[in-house]
């Protein structure tokens, strides 16, 4: 061997230290081939990926594996196409690095796309680590990430590049729902390779690297005219806040990295094992104090949600899922009593927490997120109905409220459903009440059931006497005080079988953490059938 660097030979040079030589000395080649292959290829490469403001994927896996965790196979690998100069260009690793590693002492698999290496774009030989590894996850029984840094498909292998994508989406729909399945967008992720993070179960992106779409805006351009950029057309924040693709949107690698940790101490390894639990210092029966007074008895006020949720959880941490997106609604998971659970809860601040198309997908994507994995759902109710409008109805609201009430009903994991304050007509139907199955039905002092809001009512029953009054605005007035009076009052659902149990609002974490012991051998037996048709 020469004094030359391994960034600086070529893999056919270092391939050769391997022949005719002592074990010793196969051993010095093999380290020097395999600290060539995680070099890279040359410094420049790396130093221009740092100069795109982006993180190596080496560097990128020691953020978020353990320490010294690490396993990677395959690194060797070179693929064996031709024509268009590729067989003079065959790097080992093929541009994806691969392997096993833990976050917090626990198993997961990784992928990650090496920009520097042929811009991370997947040929056939790319392909079929991805499908390896994608493999040993689904046998392992473990969590699978990707962290997606490429420039799409290998346009010189032609059809073999769409066909290793194939592989790849078959693998993501065949473990869909039995072991969790994480995309970190690091950088270009577009054509092709934007539909698999789609068929996964959460989105990371990063602000101003992470991209993803289906054609580029030079594409754009020339087909529609319009003028966009990349962040405009698939950006993070466009697909946090518009297309509701990225669940998680973050400012920087490292915070996005450590959030995916955070998101993996939720979740179990798979489905057929419970979430991870803890042992906590926030003490099970600690009255909820604050909660009194929070919120107003005049339905037409609004409050924060979110308060009421970080107050009942352990030590108020609650990781928002899809914060930016359809935010009249809140999903996220959360712990009581060191436990996990999915928290669904309508927001006040937002549209008054109506339901409307986005908050219905949203909502019916993270319940069956949690009951596939095994994660208890409590249910935070205080929605005035469905969002009324044209827009609404010729979008199909009806289609994507049915996906909400899906969702729960087919849901088989312990549920809970808290009534905090309005629960009107199909909307209330849908927040998991009594009759879609939920176990356990609450319900605060500030509760109202009813099929609609007492103004709305009195318009509708009393039409003919209002319309005859003196006074319309006065007898309309008195017609929903009488309509709130007779069938609103906070006892009225309980007194009919509808609400479990009124509970004083301080009361609430202690309860809902008993019940939801109670219910931790719940089984819920299916009927056999191949799959529900869902309202998709």
């Amino acid at each position: 061997m020469t004094d030359t660097t391994p960034a600086q030979l070529t893999p056919d040079q270092l391939d050769s230290g391997l022949v005719d030589a002592s074990v010793g000395t196969r051993c010095e080649s093999l380290a020097a081939l395999k600290a060539a292959a995680r070099a890279g290829g040359d410094d420049e490469a790396t130093e221009r990926q740092h100069g795109r403001g982006k993180l190596t994927a080496y560097e990128r896996l020691e953020l978020l594996l353990d320490k010294d965790s690490f396993r990677e196979l395959q690194a060797l690998r070179r693929h064996q196409a031709t024509g268009f100069g590729l067989e003079n260009n065959r790097p080992h690793s093929d541009g994806v690095v691969t392997g096993w590693g833990t976050v917090e002492g626990r198993t997961v698999y990784v992928y990650a796309h090496d920009f520097r290496i042929m811009g991370g774009s997947l040929g056939a030989t790319h392909a079929a680590k991805i499908h390896r590894v994608m493999d040993l996850a689904e046998a392992a029984g473990a969590p699978l990430i990707s962290l997606n840094d490429g420039a799409g498909a290998r346009i010189q292998e032609g059809v073999a590049a769409l066909n290793g994508y194939g592989g790849i989406f078959l693998r993501n729909v065949r473990c869909s729902g039995v072991i969790p399945q994480i995309s970190v967008i690091l950088g270009p992720c577009a054509g092709g390779a934007a539909y698999s993070p789609a068929l996964t179960d959460a989105v990371f992106m990063v602000r101003g690297i992470g991209q993803m779409f289906l054609t580029g805006p030079d594409v754009v351009r020339a087909v529609t005219g319009e003028e966009v950029t990349m962040e405009e057309l698939g950006g993070a924040d466009m697909h946090g806040t518009s297309s509701g693709i990225a669940q998680f949107v973050c400012d920087d690698e490292e915070s996005c990295l450590e959030e995916v940790r955070r998101l993996l101490s939720f979740i179990p390894y798979n489905n057929q094992t419970p979430p991870p639990g803890y042992r906590i210092a926030d003490p099970v029966d600690r009255s909820n104090d604050a909660l009194v007074g929070l919120v107003p008895t005049d339905s037409s006020r609004c409050y924060d949600m979110l308060d009421i949720v970080e107050e009942v959880v352990d030590d108020g941490d609650f990781l928002q899922v899809h914060e930016s997106w359809a935010p009249n609604i809140l999903c996220g998971l959360a712990r009581i009593g060191g436990q996990s659970v999915g928290i669904v809860a309508n927001q006040p601040l937002h549209l008054a927490g109506v339901l409307d198309i986005h908050a219905s997908e949203k909502a019916a994507r993270f319940v069956r997120l949690c009951d596939a994995f095994n994660i208890p759902l409590v249910t935070f109710v205080d929605v005035p109905g469905f969002l009324p409008g044209t827009g609404q109805e010729r979008n199909g609201i009806i289609r994507h409220g049915a996906k909400l009430l899906h969702a729960y009903c087919a849901a088989t994991v312990p549920r809970i459903q808290l009534i905090v304050r309005k629960a009107y007509g199909g909307a209330y139907i849908v927040m998991d009440s009594p009759a879609t199955g939920t176990d356990l039905s609450l319900a605060w002092p500030t509760n109202e059931v009813a099929v609609m809001g007492p103004e709305g009512a009195a318009e509708i029953i009393f039409r003919h006497e209002i319309e005859a009054a003196d006074d319309p605005v006065t007898a309309r007035a008195t017609y929903a005080q009488r309509y709130r009076d007779e069938l609103m009052h906070p006892v009225r659902a309980a007194e009919l079988g509808y609400v479990d149990d009124i509970i004083d609002p301080r009361d609430t974490r202690r309860i809902i953490a008993e019940t939801l012991a109670t219910l931790h051998s719940k089984k819920a037996p299916l009927a056999y059938r191949k799959h529900s048709i869902n309202p998709l």
